[in-house]
């Protein structure tokens, strides 16, 4: 990839590096993992999002679909910034309650704004694909879930609901990474 300078300038890196939680050094393989997606990438390249799903960190991710569709402004696309913000969100450095947000978002399949009993079995599957629950075990699963986490008893687990169960298990919000 050459030299930093022969990619970004020097106040161009300080600028990511402002607006992200990584540094030079990661923001530059950040760009040498994009450009390796496709031929003829560049910074203002926008890629299919089936794409991002072929980087390496995220490959074996279950989430991978709903990681590039929340980092896909357009629902059709990714830009390298959008690509930095990405890593950016699950790097080791970014704080828990910006994994969390982007967890949650990930993890409401529905796009409502609330976790439904529906987002959660999703999640289930997604995480047990290689051994998958019988539906009675979902259901029990799911159910205890929701009786533990839906402190309102709507049936829903909001923003806040869903942060307050993350808390009580503080070692998962550490799952929410991508090294690069």
């Amino acid at each position: 990839m050459g030299s930093s300078g022969s990619v970004f300038s020097e106040e161009e890196l300080t600028a990511y590096q402002d607006v992200t939680y990584l540094t030079s050094q990661q923001i530059l393989r950040v760009y040498e993992r994009f450009t390796q997606l496709a031929d003829d990438v560049g910074r203002d390249t926008r890629l299919p999002k089936r794409l991002i799903s072929e980087l390496p960190e995220l490959r074996v991710n279950p989430f991978r679909d709903r990681i590039a569709d929340i980092f896909s402004p357009d629902g059709e696309s990714i830009g390298f910034e959008d690509l930095l913000d990405m890593m950016s969100v699950f790097c080791e450095q970014a704080p828990p309650s910006i994994k969390l947000e982007y967890a949650f978002r990930i993890y409401d399949f529905d796009e409502d704004d609330m976790l439904s009993e529906g987002d959660i079995a999703t999640v289930v599957r997604r995480l047990t694909r290689e051994s998958p629950l019988d539906d009675r075990d979902m259901k029990q699963l799911v159910g205890n879930i929701m009786k533990q986490a839906d402190l309102d008893d709507d049936g829903l687990l909001s923003y806040a609901e869903f942060e307050h169960a993350v808390y009580k298990a503080p070692d998962l919000i550490h799952l929410f990474k991508i090294r690069m």
